[in-house]
């Protein structure tokens, strides 16, 4: 018999932040949501509850994890409120450190190191001459994170993870055992802001279980419209 472990695991990303619409690097630095940014976990939030709370209000509960930086914990409390759902935060489901890269925009980053901005882009490793945290660790930590909440519940639960568009491509790499099976391991891209991935269990003879990717980068139907990046707020 397998463990025990939740029906389902969502990971979100974040909304929009002045970081992202100004093409900076956030990283770890503690960014909030610009006005759009709130504006769109707003729909993203009322996307998630219509799709996988309001479905099974009788037969499932929902555990909701976030980063403990600011951008990923008002992306949370935009879905877990309405609920009257409390937020866990984690720090081992903050975004990857980009070291001295933090804050700079990525065409200063391609003027000032341009051998380290190919080889970033190349998946040769150039950011790590900056300090930036290896992937593989974002990896691990990501996949230790959600391992772990995913067992402390049973599978009447759904569990959601809001965190950051790096974080969200290399924990799924890692839970899905694609670490090793290219050269760079950057198989995934991140998500758009506010959308997310999610994962379904498949439970195998030996007792273990096995996570498989049932959906991603999926977003509000607003999200394929112009609307998404340009709403009339006020």
């Amino acid at each position: 018999m397998s463990d025990v472990h939740v029906h389902s695991i969502t990971l979100v990303r974040h909304g929009r932040t002045a970081y992202n619409a100004a093409r900076r690097l956030q990283g770890q630095i503690d960014i909030p949501l610009d006005e759009i940014g709130a504006w769109q976990v707003a729909r993203t939030g009322e996307a998630l509850r219509e799709l996988y709370v309001d479905p099974h209000q009788d037969e499932r509960r929902q555990l909701v994890v976030a980063s403990d930086l600011g951008r990923a914990m008002a992306t949370a409390h935009a879905f877990a409120d309405p609920l009257g759902l409390t937020v866990h935060p984690d720090e081992r489901v903050r975004e990857r450190s980009f070291g001295e890269w933090e804050g700079l925009n990525v065409d200063e980053l391609a003027q000032r190191w341009p051998e380290d901005w190919r080889l970033w882009e190349d998946f040769k490793g150039g950011e790590l001459n900056h300090g930036a945290e290896p992937k593989e660790v974002v990896g691990a930590r990501g996949a230790q994170a959600v391992e772990d909440w995913a067992r402390r519940a049973g599978d009447d639960t759904d569990l959601f993870v809001f965190s950051h568009g790096a974080w969200i491509s290399q924990t799924l790499q890692t839970l899905l055992h694609m670490d090793t099976a290219a050269s760079g391991f950057g198989d995934i891209l991140g998500p758009r802001n506010a959308h997310w991935a999610r994962l379904i269990p498949a439970d195998l003879a030996d007792g273990t279980v096995r996570w498989r990717l049932a959906d991603y980068n999926h977003g509000p139907a607003l999200a394929d419209t112009y609307e998404w990046e340009h709403p009339t707020l006020g």
